[in-house]
Order: structure tokens, then C-alpha cells, then sequence
């Protein structure tokens, strides 16, 4: 099987790459061929099957044809204009997060013939060509509102208050008409806010999240624009990638027509995050850390839910978050002093 991840070179890209090519397969099948494609050219990665790195606009359906050949089974979408970003340029996100989805969704149709109708993935009246392959694509808890008081049942309608979360909730329709069509199989997995992510602070509007973390772990002060009783739905990267790539491998014949799943993340609020600090490395860590308010990103996270009942999940194999002081100790295992680097390289 070929895979491709869009975003490849992006953190969770990596990470899934990587988990990738140590597992060889993807399903029970084995994996033939992993191409990474990015804005940017991915670094290379080492794996026992070839590995191509391209760099291209995922909106341009030319350039994706080359990232998704005749053959892959499998695409990872994981490229998009974040949160913050989204809200600042409207037309970038437009064109990232819904002319890159369609043109996905384009690219997959040429690969399974689509010349006449297909009656869902099986195809049962297709025509002749490949399978359509499976799609998993990386939604966000921001397609929801309710804010603090929610607590969001898994049949709960997408009501976005911002232009990423609608542009997110756009793409998992656009994507399960596509799969109603035959033309691919997606399975839409709306991510809570991954914490605690190495590195440096992106244009998220959730960067406070892990950045109220990952600094003091790093003995620098962190600032947090919100109170200390506002709750985020979270997720570890190591949890968000068991989700992927449970996703990837799935039977999604158990999905039935929804193909968009809650998983099981945690809901935290700031007050319990800087308490597992403190447990884990020490008051004068705690220390470091303190509120100072910021309208604009309080604005933009004031509507995403604080808690979500997901129910269905865990049925369909995706395993619960750990708790908050597990997900700092594996930050501190996996990207700690990788991050120190970087930060001292400057």
C-alpha cells in the first residue's frame, strides 16, 4: 500500500510517519511506499520502504496528483491554516482548509475512475479502477460551540464561532459526500487541543495551552490569556497519534454514514494543568506561569467546549487520554531536551 501524509513535515506529521514506518503496516497491509508533502519540503525520514519528501500548494490538484499516485490507499490530511491564522486571513484559510480539501478530494476521484455514479465505498456499482482509498482527515473541536458549559453528546449539530472551525466542519461534509460517492473512504477525527508540543509557539489560538507547560518546563516564564478555571478538551501527542493510526487501519464500515468521531480526549482547566506542573517539576516551575489577558485569542477560544461526552469512541477502539501529569512526563521523555535545543540555537 502507498500512503501519503499532506502536512508530512509538520509535528504530528512527523510523529505519524514515524510511527508509520516502525509499524511496516497500515491494517494488516503492508506499507509499499510513504511520501510526505508539505508547504515546505519535508526532511527525510528513514523507514524500510521508500520515502519521498515534495513540497507543493495543497490546493493545487496538479501538484497533490504527484504527492497521491496511482496505488496509495491511504492519505493523512493534516495540512491547514490554524486557528489564529485562519481568523487573521480569511482568504488563506479559505484556500488551505476548503480549496486544499477539494482538491484532495479531486485527486482521489480520478484515482478510483469516476466516470459514472459509485454507491459508496464498496462500490457497488463501480466502475473499474483501485478502491477508494482511505482518507483520514484531522478536524478540530472548534467546529463545535457551547463554550465552558458544554459538555458535547456525540450527535451534537457543528455551530462553529470561528472561520477555522467552520472551514474544518465544511471539510468533514465535503468529505463524507465524497465518500458517499465512492470516490473515498474518510474517517474525520476532530482533534482536542494537542498538548504539550516541542518546539516553539505557532499562530494556534490554543498556543497558550502547551506553551503554559512546555516554558516553565524549559525555566521560562509563560503567560496565560485566559482565568485559571477555563477548561480545554486535550489530547497528548501520543494519544492524538494512536487515534490517526487506529483511524488509518479502522473498519469503517461500523461508522455507518457518520464518519466524523469525538475521540475520548480530557477536559482541564488551567488551574489542574499548572497543578500537574507543580507535581511534576516543582513550585518554582509553577511559578513561572501567570494570567495575562488577551481579548483577541479569549475571543476566539471563549466558544470551543470545555468537555465532550464522546461515548462512541471508545466502541470503536480509539483508547482514552491519559491524565495531565502522564502527559507532561511524556513530554518531558519524548521532546524536552530536543526542545531546549532548538530554543538555544535560536
Amino acid at each position: 500500500m502507498q500512503v501519503t501524509i499532506l502536512g508530512g513535515g509538520g509535528f504530528l506529521g512527523r510523529r505519524l510517519a514515524a510511527r508509520l514506518a516502525a509499524d511496516a503496516a497500515v491494517g494488516g497491509q503492508r506499507i509499499t511506499g510513504l511520501t510526505l508533502f508539505d508547504l515546505h519540503q519535508p526532511a527525510p525520514l528513514e523507514a524500510p520502504f521508500p520515502v519521498r519528501c515534495l513540497a507543493g500548494d495543497v490546493a493545487d490538484a496538479s501538484v497533490l496528483a504527484q504527492a497521491i499516485p496511482p496505488g496509495t490507499g491511504l492519505v493523512v490530511h493534516l495540512a491547514a491554516v490554524v486557528s489564529a491564522a485562519a481568523e487573521a486571513d480569511y482568504d488563506l484559510g479559505i484556500r488551505v482548509n476548503i480549496a486544499g480539501t477539494q482538491a484532495l478530494i479531486d485527486v482521489c476521484r480520478k484515482l478510483v475512475s469516476d466516470d459514472r455514479r459509485a454507491e459508496g465505498p464498496e462500490g457497488l456499482n463501480r466502475p473499474p479502477g483501485q478502491r477508494p482509498p482511505r482518507v483520514v482527515f484531522t478536524s478540530s473541536v472548534a467546529s463545535f460551540d457551547g463554550g465552558q458549559a458544554a459538555m458535547v453528546p456525540d450527535e451534537a449539530r457543528q455551530l462553529p464561532t470561528n472561520s477555522y472551525g467552520a472551514q474544518k466542519a465544511i471539510g468533514e461534509l465535503l468529505l463524507a459526500d465524497a465518500t458517499r460517492r465512492g470516490f473515498l473512504d474518510v474517517v474525520s477525527i476532530r482533534l482536542p487541543t494537542v498538548m504539550v508540543r516541542p518546539g516553539r509557539p505557532n499562530r494556534a489560538a490554543s498556543s497558550f495551552v502547551s506553551a503554559v507547560l512546555r516554558e516553565p518546563l524549559l525555566g521560562l516564564p509563560a503567560q496565560y490569556p485566559v482565568a485559571e478555571d477555563f477548561r480545554v478538551w486535550v489530547c497528548s501527542p501520543r494519544r492524538a497519534v494512536d487515534w490517526l493510526a487506529h483511524a488509518a487501519g479502522m473498519d469503517t464500515a461500523k461508522l455507518g454514514r457518520d464518519r466524523g468521531i469525538n475521540p475520548p480526549g480530557l477536559s482541564a482547566s488551567i488551574a489542574e494543568m499548572l497543578a500537574a506542573l507543580e507535581e511534576v517539576a516543582g513550585p518554582q516551575a509553577r511559578a513561572l506561569a501567570r494570567h495575562v489577558p488577551d481579548a483577541e485569542v479569549e475571543a476566539i477560544v471563549a466558544g470551543w467546549p470545555a468537555a465532550f461526552a464522546a461515548t462512541r469512541a471508545p466502541g470503536l477502539g480509539f483508547v482514552r487520554s491519559e491524565p495531565l501529569t502522564e502527559i507532561l512526563r511524556a513530554f518531558i521523555a519524548d521532546d524536552l531536551e530536543a526542545t531546549r535545543r532548538d530554543r538555544e540555537a535560536g
